[in-house]
C-alpha cells in the first residue's frame, strides 16, 4: 500500500513562496531526500534544475542545489526555461533527476517544485511518496562526505538547445512565412525562447508577455487571460493568437477572429490530421474526465478511442505509456504528444496546428473548429479547513444533479489538486438546465463550506476564551502582557468569509480551470 502524500499534489508540490511548504528549509530537504533516492550505481549523479520567472525562483533554487550537492549530485542550472524543456534536457544530458520551479498558471506569490525521473517522465505517485519517507526520516548519516560532495554549473546552451528541439518538431520543408502570429508568453518562462522558434521558421512574430519582473507572471496576460490575446490578435490582423502559461506547458488558440481554441479542439484537430498520415498510434487519444462529450463524438466517428483518465497531465502521461498511444492531453491546454516530448508542451502543441494551417491553406476559424462541443459549464467553490463535498447537503444536492442528467449528460464534482477549491462541471444537450445544476450546486458548496468555516472559527474562538480564563504555570500575568489579548470578532482573520464562488468559464469553448 502506497504510504499517503503530503506534500506532493496532482503537480509536485504547490504553495505561498516563503510559506510552509514552499520554503527553503523544505526545498533544501527535498534536494537531499531526492538526490539519495536517485543515486543508483556509481556514475557520477546529475540533476539539471530549471524554473520560471517569478521572484521566489531565486530563493529556492539555491536551496535546492544546496541539498543536491549534499547528497552528492552535481547540479546543472538552466535558469528561465519551459517544464517541457527541462523535461527534454533531462534525457538527453543523461541526468538522473530533472527539476522544474514553478507554478504555472498560478500568481506570482506562488511557486512549486516538479520533479522529473531519468526518463524525463513526472515521477508516479509511490516515488513521491518514498521522497516523502526520506524527508521525514533522519538523513544526517546518509549525506555525502566532504570529498563527494557535488559540483554546480550553468548550462550555457540550454535555451539554444530546446529551440533547435522544438523547431525540428515542425514538418520539414514547410515554413511559417507570410501568417502573423501573436505569442503571449504570460511573462513566463518562454519568453525567450517561444518568439524565437516562430520568428526562426519565417513568421511575423508579435510578442505579447515577454518583459518579466519576478511579479508580472499571469499578471494580465498568458493562457489564464485569453481575452488579452483576443484583443491582440484582432488589433494587429493577426492569423492566429498563441497563449502559453507560466511555465508553457499549456496552451490556448485564438482564430484570426479572435475565438477561442481549447485543448479539446487542439486534440481533435492533431488527432484528425495524424490519423490520416497514418502517424496516431493506439488507434484513440487520451484525455481527462474533464473533456467535452463533442471530442468523444468527434473521434468516435473516426473510428478512433477517447481513454479518460483523472484529471492531471501526468496521468495523461502514464495512460500513453501503457496504451502506447502518441496523442493526448487536457481540455485547459496542457497536451502531450509523445512523439516528440513526455510531457505537455505549449509551443510544440502550437507547431503541429501552424502545420496544419500552412498544409491546408485555410484560416484558423475553419481549421481549428473540429467539432460543435455540447454546452459545458465549469465553476469553482473555494473553501478553508475540511472539504464540504462530505456533508450531507451536498450529497443530497449532488444526487439530484444526477438524476436530472442521467442518460443526457455528465456531471463532475472533484476536489482541485493544487488549491483549495472544489470544482464543479455539467454537461448536457440543454445549456440552460447546465446553467441550473452547475449554479444551484456551487450555491450548496458554497454554503456548507461557509458554514464548516463559521464553525471551526467558533471553535477557535472558545478554545482561546478557555485558555485566557486558564492560569499558567506562571501566573496569568506573566502569561500575557496587557494589551496583547488576541480581539476576536470581526476584524480576526479566522472569521472572514472565505468561501465564495470562482466562475471559470462560461460555456463549451471556454479555457478550463487547472488540476
Amino acid at each position: 500500500m502506497t504510504t499517503p502524500r503530503r506534500l506532493f499534489g496532482t503537480d509536485g508540490i504547490r504553495g505561498t513562496a516563503n510559506t510552509d511548504p514552499m520554503t527553503a528549509e523544505t526545498a533544501l530537504r527535498l534536494g537531499q531526500a531526492a538526490g539519495l533516492l536517485f543515486t543508483r550505481g556509481s556514475h557520477r549523479h546529475k540533476v539539471i534544475i530549471g524554473k520560471d520567472t517569478r521572484l521566489s525562483g531565486y530563493m529556492i533554487e539555491p536551496a535546492l542545489t544546496a541539498g543536491f550537492i549534499g547528497a552528492g549530485m552535481d547540479v546543472t542550472l538552466a535558469g528561465p526555461l519551459p517544464t517541457p524543456a527541462i523535461a527534454m534536457l533531462t534525457r538527453s544530458l543523461r541526468a538522473d533527476l530533472g527539476v522544474v520551479i514553478s507554478a504555472s498558471h498560478n500568481p506570482y506569490e506562488d511557486n512549486g517544485i516538479k520533479l522529473f525521473g531519468p526518463d524525463g517522465f513526472k515521477l508516479s505517485d509511490e516515488t513521491e511518496a518514498a521522497i516523502e519517507a526520506l524527508m521525514a526520516s533522519d538523513l544526517s548519516g546518509r549525506l555525502a562526505a566532504p570529498a563527494d560532495l557535488g559540483r554546480a554549473s550553468r548550462l550555457e546552451d540550454a535555451a539554444g538547445r530546446y529551440i533547435e528541439g522544438a523547431k525540428a518538431t515542425f514538418p520539414r520543408g514547410r515554413r511559417l512565412d507570410g501568417l502573423r502570429i501573436v505569442i503571449d508568453c504570460a511573462n513566463g518562462a518562454a519568453y525567450r525562447v517561444a518568439p524565437a522558434v516562430l520568428w526562426e521558421l519565417g513568421a511575423s512574430v508579435i510578442p505579447v508577455g515577454v518583459a518579466p519582473d519576478g511579479f508580472n507572471i499571469n499578471r494580465g496576460c498568458g493562457s489564464m487571460v485569453p481575452e488579452a490575446l483576443c484583443a491582440q490578435v484582432l488589433e494587429q490582423g493577426a492569423h492566429l493568437g498563441i497563449a502559453l502559461d507560466g511555465d508553457a506547458d499549456r496552451l490556448l488558440l485564438a482564430d484570426e477572429h479572435g475565438e477561442l481554441v481549447d485543448g479539446d479542439q487542439i486534440l481533435a484537430l492533431i488527432a484528425g490530421s495524424w490519423a490520416e498520415a497514418g502517424r496516431l498510434d493506439g488507434g484513440g487519444v487520451v484525455a481527462t474526465v474533464m473533456s467535452n462529450l463533442g471530442l468523444e463524438r468527434f473521434l468516435a466517428g473516426r473510428g478512433l478511442a477517447l481513454h479518460r483518465t483523472r484529471v492531471g497531465d501526468r496521468y495523461v502521461a502514464e495512460r500513453m505509456r501503457q496504451g502506447r498511444l502518441n496523442v493526448g492531453g487536457e481540455q485547459s491546454g496542457h497536451v502531450i504528444l509523445s512523439d516528440f516530448a513526455t510531457t505537455g508542451d505549449g509551443l510544440v502543441a502550437a507547431l503541429q496546428v501552424l502545420a496544419v494551417l500552412v498544409a491546408e491553406g485555410r484560416p484558423a476559424s475553419e481549421v481549428c473548429r473540429v467539432f460543435d462541443p455540447l454546452p459545458q459549464l465549469l465553476r469553482s467553490v473555494r473553501f478553508q479547513g475540511a472539504s464540504p463535498l462530505g456533508q450531507d447537503p451536498v450529497r443530497r444536492a449532488i444526487r439530484d444533479a444526477e438524476a436530472k442528467l442521467a442518460g443526457t449528460g455528465r456531471l463532475l464534482i472533484r476536489e482541485s489538486g493544487t488549491e483549495p477549491v472544489v470544482r464543479v462541471m455539467a454537461e448536457a444537450e440543454d445549456r440552460a438546465e447546465v446553467q441550473r445544476i452547475v449554479d444551484g450546486l456551487c450555491e450548496v458548496i458554497a454554503a456548507a463550506a461557509r458554514a464548516s468555516e463559521t464553525g471551526a472559527a467558533a471553535a477557535r474562538a472558545s478554545e482561546t476564551g478557555s485558555a485566557a480564563s486558564r492560569p499558567s504555570e506562571t501566573g496569568d500575568s506573566a502569561a500575557r502582557a496587557p494589551g496583547k489579548a488576541p480581539a476576536v470578532g470581526a476584524s480576526d482573520p479566522g472569521l472572514a468569509p472565505a468561501c465564495g464562488l470562482v466562475r471559470e468559464s462560461a460555456e463549451a469553448g471556454a479555457p478550463t480551470g487547472s488540476p
